[in-house]
């Protein structure tokens, strides 16, 4: 085993070029391959051992007290395909006149349960106490991380209903309430329904088995008893839909870059098997077996194969933790821990090296076979046949010689030009789907007309807070809109409301983002349909349609208040919060009436004074905090488009170390046709000329190949990114000269990677070839 480990290390310092095409192909494959496995952990790992640590429920149901007795509800918890139950709880609604914590003013569902535990919805309590006595309440904490301690304490009051003291702050998996009362204290709050938490037999994420379920739970209650239902399948859909498009196309890169790591790997391997034919025959003539020259082989390989991957498997731990915090920006992630785990480490430090390891072995085994008088009597050249006869083919052309002999010169190793081709094609794919990635995701960081240029967003509330309500400002909406229409510089105004309502049949209440101004006279943003532009009409993100399973044309209700206004989905959202809809101002005036603005954007025009207009717009009312900014792409798009480049450069310079190693190794084999060559004329200029058409051709090839295929990865990512709606205008990104250019990508990446042994051939004197001879 030693004489392998000497025979090895010497054959890597022998070929450090060899061992260093190697070290950053597996290093760029392992990098990738860590992030793509983190996120695609994280996409539903947290979430799902964070459901079974809470014993989440696979369905949160609401049904109407007035046509069904609590009895007859808890015999449901024994119906065929029912694990556990809970409930039933009553459940009330309180209508919240104006901020209050985090939440704008709307519907909150409180429901009274005695203890946070339970066979169902084991709620964990983050700080404080649970609601034990009259007066006390409980809120499901909806931000991420440790909720600060001066909310305990925080007094609720309601026209009508007792006044309530925030006593602990809690989080439900299950999203089954947005606070918790005593039993004893719900009566007071007058309920409107009961509410069954269920756990079934099946797995807890599929819908059609959980509602088939709960259709079955249910089967013999009197009809309208069910009145609302969510499932753990919608949740976790809602959890993972933004970390679901980073994973797709992260693992798309990582197995390109795998598919690299195995054509480079295999090309070098074989490279070196061939051109040192005469290395084996000694190796074999000491007394080597031929199982252990494979060895020398396979170590070669794996020592740099190790180093990179543990330098990758560093780097991709590193970025790991920023990517998941855009990943999950603004998702509720409730106790789910989103840690990197071991797994995806471990997976990339011993599996990439695996792969390369296994992708050399199957040239390795040509050693294996190779006898030792046979590999020391070889010679250098390659063997006649199919590579003479083509370029005696042509050599009738009337292409000039040198480029007639580059053109042949790939089918001597046709073996190893297809590899090199191959792993040329998937440079060019990578090339052409980052390309079309950047392209998209610039559209879609500057996706409206209306919200170029420099702009000021004014944010109602004093120093130091925010409000939700727009509460506050001494003028009325219409008037602050006007006055700051009318200042110097303005060019629009946008005005922006928000509020809370539950859709009808679900249990929990989605925020509603009210407009009126120049984003309701904008079509930019929307995929499909138009905007809302009258009472009744509302538009939501393909994120939400989903969840409630809705498409534009539909008619659903939404309720508020005590008010419920039924509405027809008019238009489909680029993007938009799981939890979101976007309605006209005139929705308002039906569904939340009395609700302020929170927001004004104005647009400035192009010669403005941004920093006057900041200044006067403070004088308008001293509840207004403009900010002078302008639109610039958002994290998820700077992601996207810094990691596409990021990695189509590394892979392009490791798929040119490539081919410059498939280059070098072609020129050595035939240094003896070189020096005939030049003994019969050929200049240092026609024979760089000759060694780099040689790889050219594969490289348009590849380049024309690769386009259709980076063109179809594009477009599969884009079907794969469950947060956004792409529009026409975001996918038909392509344009002849750029079509043109990216098929000249593969010609550049192989003239680029030939340039340096070719002018080393070019160098390559005649007494040098007889003296090696």
């Amino acid at each position: 085993m030693s004489a392998v480990w000497r025979a090895a290390r010497a054959a890597v310092r022998r070929r450090r070029l060899q061992t260093v095409i190697i070290g950053l192909v597996v290093m760029c494959s392992t990098l990738t391959t860590v992030l793509a496995l983190v996120v695609l952990d994280a996409a539903s790992g947290p979430f799902d051992r964070a459901f079974a640590r809470q014993r989440g429920a696979h369905e949160v149901a609401s049904f109407d007290p007035a046509k069904v007795s609590d009895p007859q509800l808890a015999a449901t918890a024994g119906r065929s395909g029912v694990r556990a139950a809970a409930g039933p709880f009553e459940q009330a609604v309180l209508r919240i006149p104006k901020d209050w914590l985090w939440m704008p003013p709307g519907a909150i569902t409180v429901v009274g349960r005695a203890d946070p535990g339970g066979p169902v919805d084991d709620i964990k309590l983050l700080s404080g106490h649970w609601a034990t006595g009259p007066g006390q309440i409980v809120v499901n904490y909806s931000g991420n991380g440790a909720p600060g301690p001066h909310w305990l304490g925080t007094r609720l009051t309601v026209p009508g209903r007792p006044t309530l003291t925030v006593v602990g702050l809690a989080v439900s998996m299950s999203r089954s309430a947005d606070s918790w009362v005593a039993p004893s204290q719900i009566a007071a709050l007058h309920p409107v329904a009961r509410q069954m938490l269920y756990r079934f037999t099946s797995s807890p994420f599929s819908q059609s088995r959980s509602r088939a379920h709960l259709a079955q739970a249910t089967a013999g209650l009197p009809a309208g008893a069910l009145t609302g239902s969510q499932s753990a399948a919608s949740l976790r859909r809602t959890f993972s839909a933004q970390a679901d498009s980073y994973s797709f196309f992260m693992t798309l890169f990582g197995v390109l870059g795998l598919l690299v790591s195995v054509l480079i790997v295999g090309n070098v391997v074989s490279g070196a098997v061939v051109s040192g034919n005469r290395h084996i025959g000694v190796l074999k003539a000491l007394g080597f077996t031929p199982n252990q020259v494979v060895a020398v082989y396979l170590v070669m390989v794996s020592l740099p194969a190790v180093i990179g991957a543990a330098v990758g498997t560093l780097a991709g731990r590193a970025l790991a933790r920023p990517i998941l915090r855009v990943a999950f920006s603004g998702v509720l992630t409730g106790t789910a821990n989103l840690r990197v785990d071991l797994w995806p480490v471990l997976l990339g430090l011993l599996g990439v090296p695996l792969i390369a390891v296994v992708a050399a072995l199957v040239p390795a085994l040509r050693a294996h076979r190779l006898s030792a008088a046979r590999a020391i009597s070889a010679g250098s050249a390659p063997r006649t046949g199919r590579g003479l006869r083509v370029q005696r083919a042509l050599g009738g052309t009337r292409l000039p010689r040198s480029v007639s002999l580059g053109l042949g010169l790939p089918f001597a190793r046709p073996g190893r030009s297809l590899m090199t081709m191959a792993a040329i094609l998937l440079g060019v794919t990578t090339v052409t789907l980052a390309t079309g990635l950047t392209s998209t995701m610039t559209r879609l960081g500057h996706p409206s007309d209306n919200y170029g240029g420099r702009r000021v967003d004014i944010e109602v509330g004093g120093p130091g807070q925010h409000s939700l309500s727009g509460a506050g400002t001494k003028l009325a909406d219409l008037q602050v809109e006007q006055r700051l229409g009318s200042l110097p510089g303005a060019k629009w105004v946008a005005v922006r409301a928000l509020g809370r309502a539950r859709v009808a049949g679900d249990t929990s209440a989605s925020f509603v983002n009210f407009y009126r101004g120049a984003v309701g006279g904008s079509t930019d943003e929307i995929v499909k349909g138009r905007r809302p532009s009258g009472p009744g009409e509302i538009a939501a993100g393909p994120v939400f349609l989903d969840r409630h399973g809705l498409s534009v044309g539909d008619r659903t209700s939404l309720d508020a208040d005590g008010r419920t206004v039924p509405v027809r989905i008019v238009g489909e959202l680029l993007e938009g919060n799981s939890n979101s809809v976007d309605a006209d101002w005139a929705t308002m005036a039906v569904l939340a009436p009395g609700t302020r603005a929170m927001q004004y954007t104005v647009g400035l025009a192009p010669d403005a004074d941004g920093a006057a207009y900041v200044s006067a717009a403070k004088r308008i009312d001293p509840q207004l905090r403009p900010t002078l900014s302008r639109q610039s792409a958002g994290a998820p798009v700077i992601t996207v488009v810094g990691f596409s480049t990021i990695f189509t450069v590394l892979l392009s310079a490791v798929t040119a170390l490539g081919v410059f190693n498939t280059v070098l190794l072609t020129t050595r084999e035939r240094r003896r046709d070189l020096g005939m060559l030049k003994s019969i004329g050929m200049t240092p200029r026609q024979v760089v000329v000759m060694t780099v058409t040689s790889v050219a051709g594969l490289g348009l090839v590849g380049g024309l190949l690769g386009i259709p295929l980076g063109i179809l990865a594009h477009r599969t990512v884009l079907d794969h990114v469950p947060m956004i709606a792409f529009p026409a205008s975001m996918r038909d990104v392509w344009h002849a000269p750029q079509l043109a250019g990216l098929a000249l990508a593969g010609v550049v990446i192989a003239a680029l990677g030939a340039l340096v042994p070719a002018r080393q051939a070019a160098r390559l004197t005649i007494s040098q070839v007889l003296h090696s001879e």
